[in-house]
């Protein structure tokens, strides 16, 4: 196992940077320079935002007269002008954000999730007043701050700080320190999730982690069905080599079925999913894959990534992936898996379900998807490259942009829906009693796909909810904005195949 890049660590509750502004102004107010940061956020925007037309004020129009655009631009701080550029921001556009010094810097609910004590979780509400809520863990990383203070997937959060946990405070789990209190018994009652709280607090603090995005991996036998069970948390590509070991693995293991669970994943690489559906198939090798789709000043990047019997190794330099070798695929030659899918799974994981359907099977089984059907890639101060060189950036700052840039399609362009829905479908409720470590069969997303697979009904002693409970939230990913956008993102159009 090679070392890996550190997660750098985000600064407690919202970060503004300072940047300097032009003071300078003409007797009617009018500033006469634009700011050069804000030059650069706008003229990035106008150049590769997928709602570009759509946006009165990143109109071409707006750049011809001198007065009115530094009006426009300036007097703002960077992260400002950039989320009023967006469209329709928290309906149409929900997932594009601005970066400075590797940090996200937003004016409101931040844009992508950084486990930063090693944390996964999922905000609930408990019950249909969507005020009180409770915070369910999906998983804690390996060697975390969360894992040394004993926190295990399934605890149940009720309080952060003190106070309940609500619809008003719990980004405070986001905060570089915060305590929390863990429920001692978790039941349903009057379409309420009703909790008890342990005795004594837990507190979680920030520390620099490196997770591994192939999370967990086990063999499961029954009868001639040799099932793989792999938990994959992000479509990371500088571990882009551990996930193809991981199919290495299943070779030797001889694995004829497969369960891959994407619950937790909100996406990622582009050059890892196309890579993914090779290693779970392999018999379409060079054939088209995806296809994206960008605004009308980017016709010519539209194109289709096709599937390929090598994988790109990359390993982040400077936070950014930096190619570094090759490696043939590993594959299985699937012609049907079972994929376990939630409100968490956004992004790179539906293009694995929406693009592999059109080669093999697949089963979905759990919630609705976020809906992510949209990708980009990170924008940087290098005018002379139309902002998409890292190299030649300008180094007098550390701002970035990762707008929306580009929707995707199947190979054959189809519609994409709204979200996935599952195919088998799990009330989400039911996991609180019922979440185990991964790879236990009482886990019932799990446990539906082994049952699907082998025919049979999995025999365990997990429990069950009061079946006259109906409480379902369709939209749990509203309560849920810092697992949603992990993003998907390109890293060499090059490699795109022209229409």
């Amino acid at each position: 196992m090679k070392l890996k890049h550190i997660i750098r660590t985000l600064l407690v509750g919202l970060v503004f940077t300072a940047c300097s502004k032009d003071s300078d102004s003409d007797s009617k107010g009018a500033a006469t320079t634009p700011d050069e940061i804000n030059n650069f956020v706008w003229k990035a925007m106008n150049s590769w935002y997928y709602w570009q037309p759509n946006v009165a004020n990143l109109s071409d129009e707006k750049i011809t007269n001198t007065d009115a655009y530094n009006n426009l631009i300036n007097g703002k701080t960077p992260d400002a002008l950039f989320y009023s550029l967006l469209y329709q921001r928290g309906t149409v556009d929900r997932f594009s954000w601005i970066e400075n010094n590797n940090e996200i810097v937003r004016v409101s609910k931040i844009a992508e999730v950084e486990k930063k004590g090693g944390i996964n979780y999922a905000i609930y509400p408990k019950d249909a007043s969507n005020t009180n809520m409770v915070a369910l863990i999906n998983y804690i990383v390996p060697n975390s701050p969360a894992a040394l203070a004993g926190l295990k997937r399934g605890d149940v959060i009720t309080k952060i700080n003190g106070s309940q946990l609500t619809s008003g405070n719990y980004n405070q789990l986001e905060n570089a320190q915060f305590t929390i209190t863990l429920a001692a018994s978790v039941q349903f009652a009057n379409n309420s999730l009703v909790t008890t709280d342990k005795t004594g607090t837990v507190t979680v603090t920030t520390a620099e982690i490196n997770e591994n995005p192939v999370a967990y991996y086990e063999k499961k036998v029954y009868g001639a069905k040799n099932v793989g069970y792999l938990v994959f948390n992000g479509f990371k590509s500088d571990y882009n080599d551990e996930l193809n070991l991981a199919f290495s693995k299943m070779q030797a293991d001889g694995i004829n079925e497969l369960v891959l669970d994407l619950r937790y994943n909100g996406g990622g690489s582009l050059e890892t999913a196309v890579a993914l559906a090779q290693m779970i198939n392999g018999s379409f090798t060079n054939k088209p894959y995806i296809y994206l789709d960008f605004n009308n000043k980017h016709n010519s990047e539209d194109g289709y990534e096709n599937l390929s019997d090598k994988v790109n190794i990359f390993n982040l330099v400077d936070n950014q992936p930096t190619f570094q070798r090759q490696e043939n695929i590993n594959s299985l030659a699937l012609t049907k898996i079972y994929v376990l899918i939630s409100f968490q799974t956004a992004s790179a994981s539906e293009l694995t379900i929406q693009c592999l359907k059109k080669y093999i099977n697949v089963i979905t089984i759990g919630e609705e998807t976020v809906g992510k059907f949209v990708g980009s890639n990170t924008l940087y101060d290098s005018p002379a490259n139309d902002y998409t060189s890292y190299v030649n950036r300008s180094t007098k700052h550390k701002w970035q942009l990762q707008p929306i840039t580009f929707s995707y399609y199947n190979k054959d362009k189809d519609a994409n829906p709204t979200k996935i829905k599952p195919d088998y479908e799990i009330n989400p409720y039911s996991t609180f009693l019922n979440l185990v470590e991964f790879g236990n069969v009482k886990d019932p997303y799990l446990n539906k796909a082994l049952e699907l697979i082998t025919g049979q009904t999995m025999r365990t002693t997990a429990k069950t909810a009061d079946p006259s409970f109906s409480l379902k939230i369709d939209n749990l990913a509203v309560f849920n904005p810092t697992n949603t956008a992990k993003g998907l993102y390109i890293e060499d159009f090059g490699r795109l195949r022209k229409e």
